[in-house]
């Protein structure tokens, strides 16, 4: 059993005390299995980055479940990367196979960092090895809600938006919004709604809310309805298009070898590729990647990178595709020019589709 096992290396510790630690020592209280000083286990360890308030911390069978847990996840845990372990932790239950290496990361919020810097430390002593010399911490900032007249709740919060979208609709499409087949639009974009104004902001920063019932809105360029809006607008292009090729209207897209790219003069053109089709490998890495480890206990992310992304994106295709018509007269000459530019539009698309994916979003075909 995980829980007995680390109970029994508390027992050894010798930073843990079972019972008084000396002259006017209180006994432990109801549910303590012991008193252990994480202050001079960092001390010893040189261990940087740490409050320098933690103390002595009081030990329950609690704490042991949630550093058992840990250790599951840590099993569980595929890791390829080569990282030599040492020997003092093989082959003990938690340590991870020979040969690889897994760095736990612990995505908390400020409120929470006090504690989750004791479980740190715990979890350190009880069970020495790379793992969990590879902790680090990254820290949510607080989320605060303005003029609040009562607390919100996840839950509630989920609901309002999703009120708030649906009023903001119906307001702009009117009885269409009405529809059945609008439900599952409207679902996903509250979902986008929600997604946006959470990680539009760096993990670190404060977050304020503003749940009046006009800070939803359809209109916003800042927003992941817009997001969503810019990503039909070319769902809605490309049906045109595939219809009127069906209609023999225009003959069918070309192979991207076949067509003379040298067509594209506008800047707005040029803008969408070097600004945003070239750099996105970049993008998704960035925010994808954690740091290389360092003394310190706290690491940064760039989660925000991809809603700034393709908020950017939107804001500069928006812009090009109100000034320029894509599907022109269906006359020989302008067709060179129009299957560059659709050849463009479609890899714009594809890099919607490739960024909302990592925000668990699904493109949106029509509003």
């Amino acid at each position: 059993d995980a829980v007995a096992a680390l109970a029994r290396a508390l027992a050894r510790s010798p930073y843990a005390a079972a019972g008084e630690c000396g002259p006017g020592a209180a006994a432990l209280p109801p549910g303590a299995l012991a008193r252990l000083d994480l202050r001079s286990f960092a001390q010893q360890q040189r261990l940087e980055g740490y409050d320098p308030n933690l103390g002595v911390l009081l030990v329950t069978e609690e704490k042991l479940r949630c550093l058992a847990e840990l250790q599951e996840a840590v099993l569980q845990c595929a890791v390829s990367a080569p990282c030599p372990a040492p020997a003092c932790c093989l082959p003990r239950r938690s340590a991870p196979p020979q040969g690889s290496c897994c760095h736990v990361v612990h995505v908390v919020s400020c409120d929470e960092e006090f504690q989750q810097q004791q479980m740190d430390l715990l979890w350190r002593i009880l069970d020495p090895g790379a793992h969990t010399a590879l902790q680090k911490l990254l820290v949510c900032g607080p989320v605060k809600v303005t003029k609040p007249l009562s607390p919100v709740g996840a839950e509630e919060y989920l609901q309002l938006r999703k009120r708030q979208m649906h009023e903001a609709s119906v307001m702009k499409y009117g009885e269409l919004a009405q529809d059945e087949a609008w439900t599952e639009v409207i679902d996903v974009l509250t979902a986008a709604a929600i997604r946006f104004e959470m990680l539009s902001t760096a993990h670190r920063s404060q977050i304020v809310l503003d749940l009046e019932d006009g800070s939803i809105s359809t209109k916003g360029t800042k927003s992941g309805a817009f997001v969503m809006y810019n990503c039909a607008r070319l769902a809605t292009l490309f049906d045109t298009y595939q219809r009127a090729v069906e209609r023999g209207t225009y003959p069918p897209l070309p192979p991207p070898s076949e067509l003379n790219f040298s067509c594209l003069r506008e800047e707005g053109e040029w803008l969408l590729l070097f600004n945003y089709l070239l750099p996105f490998p970049e993008v998704l890495q960035q925010a994808a990647e954690l740091p290389t480890p360092s003394k310190g206990i706290r690491i940064t992310a760039s989660t925000e990178a991809v809603c700034k992304f393709l908020i950017q994106l939107s804001m500069d295709f928006s812009s090009y595709y109100n000034r320029v018509h894509i599907l022109g007269e269906p006359f020989p000459h302008l067709f060179e020019q129009m299957f560059a530019r659709l050849q463009l539009l479609a890899a714009v698309r594809d890099t919607f589709h490739s960024a909302l994916a990592t925000l668990h979003l699904p493109p949106l075909t029509q509003i």
